[in-house]
């Protein structure tokens, strides 16, 4: 049997939740995208939770689509783009946007690489904290594709209409220090991991209904018709997948 594509740990209220496919510089395939999901939801019916931490296994926090399993598998692909009538998420959107919506505040680490996929995921914590040497790309564009994992709504919250375009229409690479310096990043430090967990602890002994308060607060001033946005993606990916 395939090892667990992700693997949660829930102790004092913090949940460390680590993509677990570090051979594979935890690629996105279908697996990953429905062990995401299901962890999602575990997550948000813990009545305890206080804070998450979000990293990933070996040499990279993600290195993004893994596109040779998707292109084995034309259905799954299409999969992940199929939203139910009542929803304003597909699979592929609350896998990154899911992080965004627990009412708690997340942490994501990154090392290694945080490309395409994995940077949406990353987009959807609250926090980022990284490696000086990790590398950060919006690198759809490479596959001829737009970034469809609720990135519009997050780039938009962190950074002018013109960095972002800049970053999605080149698809360059960028260091963790330049990152920083564009609102990707929140801090650049040797060990993220273990100044997570200790920023984590710090969190926990706030008031949790403040810091939910807080972060609905915050999301909602910084926030502009999510779900338009998060419905405007898909259209236009599908639009484009359409194409030769």
């Amino acid at each position: 049997m395939d090892k667990p594509r992700v693997k949660c740990e829930i102790r004092d209220g913090i949940a460390e939740v680590m993509l677990a496919r570090g051979d594979k510089l935890n690629a996105l395939d279908r697996a990953m995208f429905g062990a995401i999901d299901e962890t999602l939801a575990q997550l948000r019916q813990h009545k305890g939770l206080r804070a998450v931490i979000l990293h990933g296994e070996g040499r990279g926090f993600c290195a993004g689509l893994d596109v040779k399993s998707m292109l084995k598998q034309p259905v799954a692909a299409l999969d992940i783009l199929k939203r139910e009538a009542d929803e304003a998420t597909n699979l592929a959107q609350r896998v990154a946007y899911g992080w965004h919506q627990l009412p708690v505040p997340v942490i994501a680490v990154t090392q290694g690489v945080c490309f395409g996929g994995g940077l949406q995921i990353a987009l959807g914590a609250d926090f980022r904290f990284s490696t000086p040497d990790c590398r950060f790309s919006v690198m759809e564009i490479k596959w001829g594709i737009i970034p469809d994992m609720s990135g519009s709504v997050t780039l938009r919250n962190l950074m002018g209409i013109d960095t972002a375009m800049e970053l999605a229409m080149s698809g360059r690479e960028v260091l963790a220090a330049e990152a920083k310096a564009l609102g990707l990043v929140s801090r650049v430090c040797p060990d993220p991991l273990a100044e997570a967990r200790e920023f984590a602890r710090t969190l926990i002994t706030k008031s949790p209904d403040a810091l939910a308060g807080i972060k609905q607060l915050y999301t909602q001033a910084w926030a502009r018709s999510d779900e338009t946005m998060l419905k405007e993606e898909t259209r236009l990916q599908r639009q484009i997948l359409g194409r030769p």
